[in-house]
């Protein structure tokens, strides 16, 4: 039995191939995991838990009938879906962690995340993510009609792709010292996350001891996930179907 770890599946009514992957992941490996862990920007965008989008619903029955198995799934917020709530959450069965969270597993130490908070090179990007993580602000944009949410969605993804192609690839990779610093704040061995689209397993040496930096791959063409055993820490790619 295994632990999998997954992140930027980035699920859209856009891109059939990936959420066919996604339900295949889950019915031919997740179904035999221990426990499944979501880091972030699972769907493309997140405007509200009321919205009715078909997608949401399939994605939902599909853990459900994981979780109702006796297989627990975990999510972590990432920068596309930090609106998902409670409510959701109940439908899908899953368990909403914080956005730092320490797993004890395996005899191992690993710290997860969706990974945006390290890339704190990217003034910009941290002061657009304060912005809307402000609860005020979020309760105010949830009580927009559905339509006028998802338009303003649409807008912030266009401005965003825009800012992103103005920056340099190492403005949004992640900052060196910020890494250092939560293996530290959590005296945790490994770290895993998503977020940069730039999958390795990356060494790092603190105070003469080894550390692990693992980030997954997003799922554009394949699948990518972390599977933690006894055997040790894996970083897989699989095709969508």
């Amino acid at each position: 039995m295994s632990t999998y770890i997954i992140a930027d599946l980035h699920l859209s009514e856009d891109e059939p191939a990936i959420t066919a992957g996604f339900i295949n992941f889950i019915q031919q490996r997740a179904i035999h995991a221990d426990s499944l862990y979501i880091l972030g920007d699972f769907f493309n965008y997140w405007v509200g838990d009321d919205d009715d989008n078909p997608l949401h619903q399939r994605v939902a029955n599909e853990l459900k009938q994981l979780t109702a198995k006796g297989i627990p799934c975990y999510f972590i917020h990432g920068n596309r879906d930090f609106l998902i709530g409670k409510r959701y959450a109940k439908q899908c069965g899953m368990t909403i962690l914080p956005q730092e969270t320490v797993l004890d597993i395996y005899d191992k130490r690993i710290l997860i995340l969706h990974g945006d908070t390290l890339c704190t090179d990217d003034m910009a990007y941290q002061n657009y993510r304060k912005k809307v993580h402000t609860p005020w602000i979020q309760r105010i944009f949830l009580t927009l009609p559905l339509f006028i949410r998802r338009r303003i969605a649409q807008k912030m993804r266009k401005n965003s792709q825009y800012a992103s192609s103005m920056k340099t690839e190492s403005i949004m990779d992640v900052n060196p010292q910020a890494v250092v610093n939560a293996l530290q704040r959590h005296q945790a061995q490994w770290m895993i996350h998503g977020h940069t689209h730039r999958p390795a397993i990356h060494e790092i040496n603190i105070d003469g001891r080894l550390h692990f930096r693992g980030v997954l791959g997003a799922w554009h063409h394949e699948g990518s996930a972390f599977v933690i055993n006894e055997h040790g820490i894996e970083l897989i790619f699989f095709p969508f179907e």
